[in-house]
């Protein structure tokens, strides 16, 4: 073999190796991406069901209840429009309480239930973990355009002149 087809020959080994090893990489990454997703993208059918996510919100006030193994918890997640059942057995964190933001990783099942395997609360007064925040924003603005929508439906064009007024 001449020493131009050999160069060649290890070039294009090496562009192979290189994508393959691209491949599994980009692979690599892929699985092990978990998405956020707040209450109202998963009612929307936006999340995924059977694969991993994250689920983030306020639990809501008075959704709370532990089963009697003591590890098993049920709570809502709220983003202030649409809410979450959520199930969860294991130990939750010492900030987790009723009101507080949370991440919840876990998946939607068949039964319309968010599944955790892990739960995180936000670690101070102050913080709002960035998503959860973004995701309680937007969903107070479409609660604001649902009722904006809704009170003019209510309202009587203002155009329809009025008996008794003439213009």
């Amino acid at each position: 073999m001449k020493p131009r087809k050999k160069r060649l020959l290890i070039v294009l080994i090496g562009l192979l190796g290189l994508a393959a090893v691209a491949t599994l990489v980009m692979n690599a990454f892929n699985s092990n991406m978990v998405f956020f997703y707040s209450p109202t993208q998963i009612l929307n059918n936006e999340a995924p069901r059977d694969h991993t996510f994250r689920l983030g919100g306020i639990v809501e006030e008075g959704s709370l209840a532990r089963e009697n193994d003591g590890l098993t918890v049920t709570f809502n997640v709220t983003d202030g429009l649409e809410t979450v059942p959520v199930k969860y057995v294991g130990i939750l964190p010492d900030l987790f309480r009723e009101g507080q933001g949370i991440v919840a990783q876990g998946k939607w099942d068949s039964d319309s239930l968010f599944t955790a395997n892990e739960v995180l609360a936000k670690h101070d007064e102050n913080y709002m973990p960035p998503e959860v925040a973004e995701a309680l924003e937007k969903a107070e603005q479409e609660k604001a355009a649902r009722k904006a929508a809704a009170a003019q439906e209510n309202e009587p064009p203002t155009d329809t002149p009025v008996e008794g007024i003439s213009k």
